[in-house]
This record gives C-alpha cells, structure tokens and sequence, in this order.
C-alpha cells in the first residue's frame, strides 16, 4: 500500500510503527464510515491504538494512515 508522506508525518504519535500499512490483518475494522471522515472501528480490547477514542460506547479512529487506508482501498 503507498500512503502519502504527509498522512504519515500527521500520524506520529503511531506506537506500532506502522504495522498497519505492511500487514492490514492488525488494523481495527472499520465497522462504519461517515463522509470517509468519522470510522467508527471494532479492536480486540488488547490492541491499544493512542488514536482510538469513543463516542458513547462506540469507538473510532482518529488515525490518518488508517483511515487513509479504508478510504483509497477500501480495508
């Protein structure tokens, strides 16, 4: 997957050091997608990601990789 330089210079607070982009299996699932802006996610409760935050008892991502990656490949 390529990804803009400057998508990944705004995610740098990212923990995992990009996993995400080498191998998509790790990603959060992208349960719901809001004018490709608000996706809200599915994690298994050990991933910690500093980029999932909730709203109520949704939660969703805040991550620009990925949510660049769900947009352009649709993963």
């Amino acid at each position: 997957m390529e990804i803009d330089k400057k998508i990944l210079e705004q995610t740098e607070h990212c923990q995992k050091n990009f996993d995400c982009i080498k191998n998509n299996n790790i990603c959060c699932k992208v349960e719901n997608c809001v004018n490709k802006t608000v996706h809200f996610v599915e994690c298994s409760e050990d991933n910690f990601c500093s980029y999932r935050m909730t709203f109520g008892k949704s939660p969703f991502c805040t991550c620009r990789t990925r949510k660049e990656i769900y947009n352009k490949y649709g993963i």
